[in-house]
Parts: structure tokens; C-alpha cells; sequence
């Protein structure tokens, strides 16, 4: 089977709630699937950012497998 892996840097609003990351999500996962590939495998992680403009990121490490 061939596999890829990409990560994703989410950035989180400082204020408010919700950033419109999911649809980056949706954009990856779709760029993917047009390419033959599903999603096998997804996980997340997440850090605080103190620089100017803060919010939280979130990383997260996709794994693709081929359907062919």
C-alpha cells in the first residue's frame, strides 16, 4: 500500500471562538481524495502561542493510503 502523510498548522482566534479551520480541513482531505487516496488516520495536537495576535495552534498529522 502507498501512504501519505501531511500535517495541517490550524491557528485559533485570541478572541471569540471558532476559526474556520475546518474547512481547511475539508480542503485537505478533498485535494486527497481527488488524488485516490482516504483518509487512514488523523491526530491532533495542541500549544499556546504568546507572540502578537496569540491564539492557540493546532497540528494535526493526517495519514492517507492509496485506494488502488
Amino acid at each position: 500500500m502507498h501512504y501519505v502523510v501531511l500535517q495541517v498548522i490550524l491557528k485559533e482566534k485570541l478572541w471569540g471562538t471558532g476559526s474556520g479551520n475546518l474547512t481547511e480541513l475539508e480542503k485537505t482531505i478533498n485535494a486527497q481524495a481527488s488524488k485516490g487516496y482516504r483518509l487512514h488516520t488523523i491526530t491532533t495536537s495542541s500549544s499556546g502561542s504568546k507572540g502578537l495576535g496569540g491564539g492557540d495552534r493546532i497540528q494535526a498529522t493526517m495519514v492517507f493510503e492509496s485506494l488502488a
